[in-house]
């Protein structure tokens, strides 16, 4: 995919995606907190960082499927 050239500056288009996904994981993890204090999740810090991997998967191939 490559960069993004913004006035002389190239930003790279995974990092434009790890700030989306950071976005939208802080907007869900209110629910994902609720589970934590159900005790539904067990591990609380591993289980975010998965769901931001996997929230950034999600984000990764959303630019893929738009940008074809």
């Amino acid at each position: 995919m490559g960069e993004i050239n913004l006035y002389g500056i190239y930003i790279p288009i995974l990092l434009v995606q790890a700030i989306i996904a950071y976005l939208l994981f802080k907007l869900l993890s209110p629910w994902i907190d609720r589970l934590v204090i159900k005790g539904w999740i067990a591990l609380p810090s591993i289980f975010n960082l998965c769901f931001y991997l996997a929230v950034l998967l999600l984000v990764h191939g959303l630019f893929v499927w738009l940008w074809v």
